[in-house]
């Protein structure tokens, strides 16, 4: 599938909008660990075993903390996010490469508008999108993977995802997308090999780049 049908660009946040080696999204696991050890009251090594588990069951450990053990999802997403934005850099290329895409460009993220903004601030990726689609537009906090998550997102946006392309890093995150017929690029270092992943890039910028220019 290409691109030329696509009137709305959708693009992930973290390790998607900036290289994974960047040191913020640890930074993000580091608080979900203390705030499982003070919530719980078990170990670190528990807590993150937890943290882990829940993001695979569940799409978000807020998801999981939420089902499991009733967590109220506001106070945890301020403490998760109150961390160092100073390590990611502006990036140029990215931003030039965004800016050229024809049609709407928006985020969409299991992370909150709010911290979606600080990250895209601290990129030099502000003032490009036509909407911030956070985990706080989900009913109930539902994430992504969840088709749930991707329909109040949409309905959202009114965007039709028959016209529309999306770019994560994450390959589980692709799969509701592409059934809905949205054109899938997954971010990253490694290809994974799901049928529903369309595209693959290691450099975003020259990827999008590449489209403008076909």
């Amino acid at each position: 599938m290409g691109f030329d049908h696509v009137t709305t660009w959708v693009f992930d946040l973290d390790e998607t909008l900036y290289s994974p080696r960047t040191p913020l999204f640890p930074q993000i696991e580091a608080r979900m660990v203390g705030w499982i050890v003070a919530e719980l009251g078990v170990t670190a090594a528990e807590a993150d075993r937890l943290r882990a588990r829940w993001w695979h069951d569940h799409g978000t450990t807020l998801a999981g903390l939420m089902e499991e053990h009733g967590t109220d999802p506001d106070p945890f997403l301020r403490d998760v996010h109150d961390i160092d934005f100073s390590v990611l850099a502006p990036d140029p290329d990215l931003r030039a490469a965004i800016a050229a895409l024809p049609g709407r460009r928006i985020i969409h993220t299991n992370g909150t508008a709010d911290y979606a903004a600080r990250v895209l601030d601290a990129c030099d990726l502000a003032g490009l999108w036509d909407a911030v689609h956070g985990i706080e537009h989900s009913e109930a906090h539902i994430p992504k993977p969840d088709a749930r998550n991707y329909a109040a997102t949409h309905a959202r946006d009114g965007l039709d995802p028959a016209r529309s392309a999306m770019f994560e890093d994450s390959p589980r995150n692709l799969e509701v997308p592409a059934g809905l017929g949205m054109a899938t690029v997954q971010v990253g270092p490694t290809r994974a090999a799901d049928p529903y992943i369309q595209h693959h890039t290691v450099d975003l910028a020259g990827f999008l780049r590449g489209i403008v220019a076909d």
